[in-house]
């Protein structure tokens, strides 16, 4: 279903879940995309997760996680300079190498994101247009799941005939990244995030058609807007139900030019009862964006009230 917005103003005052404190013993991330200074000032919030998007190539690397703070999380979009034939050829090895070298520097957890809302038609990655017409087959899902398993091998890293075999297997090339560190989960966490609901909407363009596998995912996500007081639950219920064997995040989340505090309410929810659930990061974008939670005081208070008490 999709909640209303006079039905999710309703839970806001009618939800179990209102002012009461996280689970014990199962903290959730909190984060932000913008200024976590900002953001954590407006809101009350401590955001242990920084949140930005880079373009494939973009560095250095450990200049950027280092800008993020305690746990980064690094998205990667192509920015349309590689298709996903190309990544899973290994044109895009060097960067990838740079990503794993930069997350072994680091002493603590790295979340990588890479090419989010992969059926969304608006990123250069996604199998389809608008229209729902094809974009070819360097742009397939089935290409798309082995330019993503090439990811995760090679940010994860490991000895080279370790990699090597594993692409083989893969029916991949081999390592074209350098030297790679081994890099555990408990260092990086490769997040997989669709959106909940293919745009174009065709049987294809699935979030399911892009899914590489749990061999080759840390982290299942969805991203979820308030759009004119609408919001795809059904679809981000369904992604969580998908994936049983994966921890789960809302790697984005906001109002898209409205005040609704009506939307935080079934957020919080969601966090309280979904155990898998790890990371919930705001999507406020710069001051003035659409998204900026400056501009939207009754959601603000909201957050207060409803979010930060989940922060671990």
């Amino acid at each position: 279903m999709r909640l209303p917005a006079v039905l999710a103003a309703l839970l806001l005052t009618l939800s179990p879940y209102a002012g009461a404190g996280h689970a014990k013993g199962r903290p959730i991330l909190l984060g932000v995309l913008g200024s976590r200074a900002r953001f954590d000032q407006l809101t009350g919030q401590q955001s242990r997760v920084g949140h930005v998007i880079a373009a494939w190539g973009q560095g250095p690397v450990s200049r950027i996680l280092d800008s993020l703070g305690e746990v980064p999380m690094l998205g990667i979009d192509t920015g349309g300079s590689l298709t996903p034939r190309d990544i899973a050829l290994g044109v895009g090895d060097g960067f990838l190498g740079d990503v794993n070298r930069a997350v072994a520097a680091r002493s603590g957890l790295v979340f990588i994101r890479p090419l989010p809302e992969m059926n969304g038609h608006w990123n250069p990655y996604c199998a389809y247009n608008s229209d729902g017409s094809s974009r070819g087959p360097a742009f397939s899902t089935q290409v798309f799941r082995r330019a993503f398993a090439r990811i995760y091998v090679l940010v994860h890293g490991g000895a080279p005939d370790v990699v090597d075999a594993t692409l083989r297997r893969l029916g991949l090339p081999p390592s074209r990244a350098g030297d790679l560190s081994t890099n555990p989960t408990s260092r990086v966490q490769v997040v997989w995030n669709p959106q909940g609901y293919g745009s174009p909407d065709v049987s294809g363009n699935s979030a399911a058609a892009y899914y590489p596998g749990d061999a080759y995912v840390d982290v299942v996500a969805d991203d979820i807007y308030d759009i004119h007081g609408r919001y795809a639950w059904a679809a981000n219920e369904q992604l969580y139900a998908a994936h049983p064997n994966r921890p789960y995040a809302i790697a984005e989340w906001a109002n898209w030019g409205l005040d609704d505090p009506g939307f935080v309410a079934p957020i919080a929810g969601f966090a309280r009862t979904h155990p898998r659930l790890e990371l919930l990061a705001y999507y406020n974008g710069h001051p003035g964006s659409p998204f900026d939670i400056a501009a939207q005081p009754r959601s603000r208070a909201a957050y207060r009230r409803l979010i930060d008490p989940l922060g671990a």
